[in-house]
């Protein structure tokens, strides 16, 4: 089977440019395109949600997708390096107009894969590394990383109930018995006290 991909991220833009490169290069190729896939979502929905993701899973040997560019198939070069990988395990090929990327299984297209899978590891030590340089950029400006807490916080748990709390320690009800209240285990309870910097 021969695929024809078209990937539209608003409604705004038309299928009918891509449509028409990918009718185009069938025809010089003197190729028959056998079924379309358009989908018009963003490509920063996870690929199990897209319509290409279910291909993926349905594809067979020698099946073959094409697509005008590479980037209609995904958001990042390690998200588009994972659908090759795909492609290539099941000996099928993808096929991008614009880069004129022939990829199947021959010497040639697992250069270029390697040269992709390169390029991806490359793409994941710099993301790493810029999520490092940030959280060391916010250690240093004295900005509290993780989870926050404080008599504000609304992320924990116990938060909405501090004054209640506060009260029932003055009044010096037991830790347990509070925990029963609020309904939570006591060590969530004590961790709560520990974090408010109130004396246990």
């Amino acid at each position: 089977m021969i695929y024809g991909y078209i990937r539209v991220s608003s409604q705004k833009q038309s299928v009918e440019h891509q449509e028409y490169e990918i009718k185009q290069y069938a025809l010089r190729k003197g190729i028959k395109i056998d079924s379309w896939i358009e989908e018009t979502i963003s490509s920063r929905k996870a690929l199990k949600h897209r319509k290409l993701g279910q291909l993926l899973d349905e594809l067979q040997e020698n099946d073959v997708i094409i697509a005008c560019e590479i980037s209609r198939l995904g958001r990042s070069l390690l998200e588009v390096m994972g659908i090759l990988e795909t492609c290539l395990a099941k000996n099928c090929q993808i096929i991008t107009i614009k880069e004129g990327f022939h990829l199947g299984n021959d010497i040639q297209s697992q250069v270029l894969a390697f040269a992709f899978g390169l390029s991806a590891q490359i793409e994941r030590n710099l993301i790493s590394q810029r999520t490092k340089m940030s959280l060391d950029n916010l250690k240093s400006s004295g900005r509290r990383l993780g989870r926050p807490f404080g008599a504000e916080s609304k992320k924990l748990k116990l938060s909405k109930n501090t004054k209640r709390i506060r009260d029932l320690l003055d009044k010096k009800v037991p830790k347990a018995q509070i925990a029963r209240i609020m309904g939570v285990q006591k060590i969530t309870l004590r961790r709560f006290i520990k974090r408010m910097g109130w004396s246990d």
